[in-house]
């Protein structure tokens, strides 16, 4: 991927891996200081340290190399599958698991699991390392995912999920006493300006992403409540729930960095999934119930009021 920026007046007296950052929403500072130690990055034709300071008009190039794919390899990993046919299926993937590998993670994964279980009958639309990859969850949530076994099967449920129709409800406890018995949360989430490892609300770099919640119970110090999202931006439930005072309840990346010691990440479960089957043009849904953890957690929280 190559790209040129041309710095302002803003951006006057930066340091170049923190204009880079702020400019491209897929290079942290990190990764930009790695891209100038090789010599991929240019100043004006001429390459630069990692601490030179940008001035006004100066033509940076960016020329990131092709990434290396990590290997995924079938896996002979349990699965708990709510629903199968030959285009399709539901899967309820656990708390602790990440969904395809990645650095620091180059193995035990969903789509390790599925390539077992799949015997590689997966659609290539996200290529090697995410096939039949349609949407995430992040590692500490758990919850229904639905995975597509060919590639005309995936492009009809990317485009449901495009168009909003894509039923996909959590529930969660957070921090605090919500008033409203139900709201909307209708806020851009880009990457953070002050940290690069997290999502935030702004208008820079940002898109659309709107949460419906609703309260299902209240306790002492926290609410339990059900989401349902309109669009599908990363962090996004843990993020809005931020914005509005209200952070998912053992979430330290968006929360209190002291947590309950009873849970390891945050406490939020995927457990409604609907859409239209691709193939039948039927309405399908699939609920799981709440996992272990979470009954636990809800258990003590009751049991403090």
């Amino acid at each position: 991927m190559n790209c040129i920026i041309t710095a302002d007046e803003y951006s006057s007296g930066k340091r170049i891996d923190s204009v880079i950052a702020e400019a491209d929403d897929n290079i942290t500072r990190s990764a930009a200081q790695r891209l100038i130690e090789n010599g991929d990055i240019t100043v004006n034709e001429e390459t630069v340290s990692k601490n030179y300071k940008v001035s006004a008009g100066d033509v940076i190039k960016i020329s990131v190399p092709e990434p290396t794919e990590i290997e995924a390899k079938p896996q002979d990993i349990p699965l708990d599958i709510f629903y199968e046919d030959d285009d399709l299926l539901v899967v309820n993937k656990p708390k602790g698991m990440v969904v395809h590998p990645a650095a620091g993670n180059p193995d035990g994964t969903l789509v390790n699991a599925l390539l077992f279980h799949c015997k590689g009958s997966l659609s290539g639309i996200n290529g090697e390392i995410r096939p039949g990859i349609v949407h995430r969850i992040d590692k500490d949530t758990s919850g229904l995912l639905v995975v597509a076994k060919n590639d005309a099967t995936h492009q009809k449920l990317a485009e449901q999920i495009k168009e909003h129709s894509f039923t996909r409800c959590y529930k969660a406890v957070v921090h605090g006493n919500i008033k409203d018995d139900e709201g909307t949360i209708d806020a851009p989430i880009g990457r953070s300006p002050k940290d690069r490892k997290k999502m935030a609300v702004t208008d820079k770099n940002s898109r659309e992403a709107v949460t419906h919640f609703k309260v299902l119970e209240r306790f002492k110090d926290y609410t339990y409540i059900e989401c349902k999202l309109e669009t599908g931006r990363t962090h996004q439930i843990r993020v809005h729930m931020a914005y509005r005072g209200n952070p998912v309840a053992g979430d330290t990346l968006y929360g209190p960095k002291n947590t309950p010691k009873d849970l390891n990440g945050q406490c939020l479960h995927a457990y409604k999934l609907g859409f239209v089957h691709p193939k039948t043009d039927e309405y399908m849904e699939f609920e799981a119930p709440l996992p272990e953890y979470f009954e636990k957690f809800l258990k003590k929280v009751r049991d403090s009021r």
